[in-house]
C-alpha cells in the first residue's frame, strides 16, 4: 500500500478544475485505473477507495479543487444521456445496432467529449468494475455523497443531481410510450392491454409526480402526496410492460420478427431503469441505490458492447419458434411401431431410387465439360429438383430426417424430472435412432441396384461404360475411407442442419408475413388463378414451404460448396450417403466383374456406413444443441438422458435397429 499511496500523492497533485475537457477527463480516467491497481481482488481496489477517500479529506484545499472539478464536469458533461440512453441501442433495427457495435469495436474512443456515455465507457470498462463497486459499504458511499454534494446544488439550493435524475426518468418514459405507439407493438397488443391505453397516461402521471417532488412544500401532506404519485406511475409503468409482454402471444402464433423481439427487449429495459432511477430518487439514503446503479450500468454497458450477446438475445426466440416448426414436420419422422417402420423402409426405398437418376444426372452435368462454378451451380439446381420430387411423391431422403427429428425430441423434454418421463424419452430416442437406420438402408439399399441398372442401360445404348476407367477409377478413390471422406460427411452432416434452419426461418417469414392469406384472398391473385386455385395454392405453399425451403438450399449448398471452396483454395468437397453409394455403384458398372479384386472398390464401400453415420449424427447433434437451448434444458438433465441411454444401449442394443 506504500506504492499506491506514492501513486496517489502524483495523481492527486495533477487534479486541476481548470484544465480543458479532455485533461479533466484523462485525470478522471487515470483514478479509475489507480483504483483497480492490478485486478488482483475487488476487495484491493475497496481497499484504495479508502486510501482516496483519506487522503482528500485530510487537505481543506484539496477537497475544494475536487468540488471545483466535479462542478466543472457537471457543467460540461450532460449526465442524463448517460443515465438514461447508455446500454440501449439508438437504432431500433437489429442489422443496423449490429454495425455500429462492429464499429465501436474497431475505432478507438477519445476523452475528448461531452458524451458522457463515450466517457463513461472509458472510466469503468469491464466487469471488474461492477464488482468492487458492489461492495463499497454504506459509510464509504456517504463519504463520497458528502465530498460531492455541496459542489451540485442548483442556485435555489436543491441537489441537481435530482433534477438530472428526473430528466432521464423522462427520456427513458418518452422512449417507453414511442415504442407502444409504434405499429409493430400496437397492432400486436392483445385486446384487454390495447383497451386498457397504458401508455396513454404514462407521461400525465410522470408530469403528477415530478410536480410533487419539485413544486409541492415539504411536510406529511406532501411526502403523502408524493407517495401516492410515485404509486401511480410505478403502476402505470407496469401496466405498460405488461401490455408490450402480450406481443409474445401474438409472436408465438404467428411467427417471430428478430427486430420487434429486439424492440421488445429494449423497452422492458428501460422500463426496469426506470425503476432503477426511481429507486435512487424516492429514499432518503439513496447512496447504495445510486451505487447499484453505476454498477449496473457498468454490465449493460458490456452487454451493449457485445455483438454476442446481441446475436443470442435476439435470437433465441426465433431458433425456440424455428425448433418448434420442425418439430411439428419431424414427428412425421419417427417410427414406433413394425407397420411405421416398414413403410419408412418403403418410402426410403423409393427416395433411393429417384436418387439414382440423380447421380445418373450428375455424371451428365460434368461430362459437359462446364467450369467448376456453372458445373456446380447446376448440380445444385438439379440435386435440388431432385430432393423436391422426393418430397413431393412422399418418398424419404435418409440424411433429411435428423435435422427435423432432433427438434421433435427436444420437444419432449418440456417435463423430464421423472425416472418414467426419462424412461419414455430414451424408447423414443430408439424409435428416432431405428427410423434412421430403416430410411438410409432402404436409401442406400435400392439405389446400389438401380444405379447398376442404369448404367447397363447406358452402356447398352451407347456402347460404351457410363464412366471411362480413369473417371471410374478417380471416383472410387474420391470416396475412399482412406482419406478425408470423413471430414466431408462431418462437413456435410453441417449442411444438412443449415438447410433445417433456411426451413425454419423461411417458414417463420411465410407465417409471419401471412402469406398464405395474401394468397388466399388478395383480389389480384385471386383474379389472375381463380378463388379456388388461389386457396388450393394457398394451402399447398403453408403445407411445403418447409420443404421446399429445406430441399433446394441443400441442393445448392450440395452442388456450389466445392466450387466456393476450390475458389478460396480451401479443396473441400461433400459427401451425402445416398449419392455416395450410387456414384460407387455407377464406378463398379462401369469397370465390370474385374473391380471386385480392386482394394479400392472396398475402401469405397467401407466409407458408406461412415458416410451415414456422420451425416446423420452431426445434423442431429447440431439440430439437438439448438432445441435444447431453445426449451431450456438444465445441464443436469442432460446427464441423466445420456446414463439412461447409455444403459439402454448396454442392456438393449437390437432395440436401436429393429422394432419389437
Amino acid at each position: 500500500m506504500a506504492a499506491a499511496s506514492l501513486d496517489l500523492q502524483g495523481l492527486l497533485a495533477r487534479l486541476d478544475p481548470t484544465a480543458d475537457v479532455a485533461h479533466r477527463h484523462i485525470w478522471l480516467i487515470d483514478v479509475f485505473d489507480w483504483l483497480r491497481g492490478d485486478r488482483a481482488s475487488p476487495q484491493a481496489s475497496v481497499g484504495r477507495v479508502a486510501l482516496l477517500l483519506d487522503a482528500i479529506e485530510a487537505r481543506p484545499e484539496l477537497r475544494e479543487r475536487l468540488r471545483a472539478w466535479w462542478r466543472a464536469f457537471t457543467q460540461t458533461v450532460d449526465l442524463t444521456t448517460l443515465l438514461a440512453d447508455y446500454g440501449f441501442a439508438p437504432r431500433t433495427a437489429f442489422l443496423s445496432e449490429f454495425s455500429e457495435r462492429l464499429r465501436r469495436k474497431i475505432l478507438p474512443g477519445t476523452p475528448e467529449t461531452t458524451d458522457a456515455s463515450d466517457l463513461f465507457r472509458m472510466v469503468l470498462p469491464g466487469v471488474f468494475d461492477a464488482g468492487w463497486i458492489a461492495l463499497l459499504d454504506e459509510p464509504q458511499l456517504a463519504r463520497i455523497g458528502h465530498l460531492l454534494a455541496d459542489a451540485a446544488l442548483d442556485d435555489d439550493g436543491a441537489p441537481r443531481w435530482r433534477h438530472t435524475v428526473m430528466d432521464a426518468v423522462t427520456y427513458c418514459s418518452s422512449q417507453v410510450v414511442a415504442a407502444g405507439f409504434s405499429p409493430e407493438l400496437r397492432l400486436r397488443t392483445s385486446v384487454e392491454h390495447h383497451e386498457a391505453r397504458p401508455f396513454h397516461a404514462l407521461m400525465a402521471d410522470l408530469d403528477e409526480l415530478r410536480e410533487q417532488m419539485f413544486e409541492q412544500p415539504a411536510g406529511e401532506e406532501g411526502d403523502a402526496a408524493l407517495q401516492a404519485a410515485f404509486v401511480a406511475f410505478r403502476d402505470r409503468l407496469d401496466a405498460c410492460r405488461a401490455s408490450a409482454s402480450s406481443v409474445y402471444t401474438h409472436l408465438e402464433d404467428n411467427g417471430i420478427s428478430v427486430g420487434l423481439v429486439f424492440r421488445l427487449r429494449q423497452l422492458r429495459e428501460r422500463v426496469l431503469r426506470i425503476r432503477e432511477l426511481l429507486d435512487c430518487l424516492m429514499p432518503a439514503a439513496p447512496a447504495p441505490n445510486v451505487a447499484r446503479l453505476v454498477g449496473r450500468l457498468v454490465l449493460a454497458g458490456g452487454e451493449r458492447n457485445s455483438i454476442r450477446a446481441l446475436i443470442a438475445s435476439n435470437s433465441s426466440m426465433l431458433a425456440a419458434r424455428v425448433t418448434e416448426r420442425s418439430a411439428e414436420t419431424g414427428e412425421h419422422y419417427i417410427t414406433r411401431d413394425r407397420a411405421s417402420y416398414l413403410q419408412m423402409v418403403r418410402k426410403a426405398a423409393g427416395g433411393g431410387a429417384l436418387t439414382s437418376l440423380t447421380v445418373l444426372l450428375k455424371f451428365s452435368i460434368y461430362a459437359i465439360g462446364l467450369s467448376a462454378f456453372w458445373s456446380g451451380f447446376w448440380s445444385g439446381l438439379m440435386y435440388a429438383a431432385s430432393f423436391v420430387a422426393i418430397q413431393l411423391l412422399h418418398l424419404t431422403l435418409a440424411t433429411k430426417q435428423p435435422a427435423m427429428t432432433a427438434p421433435a425430441m427436444a420437444a419432449r423434454l418440456g417435463d423430464i424430472k421423472t425416472d418414467a418421463a426419462v424412461a419414455d424419452f430414451v424408447d423414443e430416442v430408439a424409435n428416432l435412432v431405428r427410423s434412421q437406420v430403416a430410411a438410409v438402408l432402404g436409401n442406400v439399399g435400392v439405389v446400389v441396384p438401380a444405379m447398376l441398372g442404369l448404367a447397363l442401360l447406358v452402356q447398352l445404348a451407347l456402347g460404351r461404360p457410363l464412366l471411362d476407367a480413369a473417371h471410374a477409377a478417380a471416383t472410387l478413390q474420391s470416396l475412399s475411407l482412406v482419406g478425408p471422406t470423413a471430414l466431408y460427411a462431418a462437413l456435410t452432416g453441417v449442411l444438412l442442419f443449415a438447410a433445417s434452419i433456411v426451413a425454419g426461418w423461411t417458414e417463420n417469414a411465410f407465417v409471419l408475413h401471412r402469406l398464405d392469406s395474401a394468397m388466399r384472398y388478395n383480389p389480384r391473385i385471386g383474379a389472375f388463378l381463380g378463388a379456388a386455385r388461389a386457396r388450393r395454392w394457398a394451402t399447398f405453399m403453408r403445407t411445403h414451404i418447409s420443404g421446399f425451403a429445406s430441399n433446394i438450399s441443400l441442393g445448392l449448398m450440395l452442388g456450389l460448396l466445392p466450387a466456393f471452396a476450390g475458389f478460396f483454395g480451401l479443396g473441400l468437397d461433400v459427401r451425402h450417403v445416398t449419392l455416395s453409394a450410387g456414384q460407387i455403384a455407377a464406378a463398379a458398372a462401369s469397370t465390370g466383374m474385374p473391380v471386385l479384386q480392386q482394394p479400392a472398390l472396398w475402401w469405397a464401400v467401407a466409407a458408406i456406413p461412415v458416410i451415414g453415420a456422420l451425416n446423420v449424427s452431426v445434423s442431429f447433434y447440431f439440430a439437438f444443441r439448438l432445441a435444447l437451448r431453445a426449451h431450456s434444458v438444465s445441464l443436469d438433465d442432460r446427464a441423466r438422458i445420456r446414463s439412461a441411454i447409455w444403459a439402454r444401449w448396454r442392456s438393449r442394443p437390437i432395440s436401436f435397429f429393429l422394432p419389437a
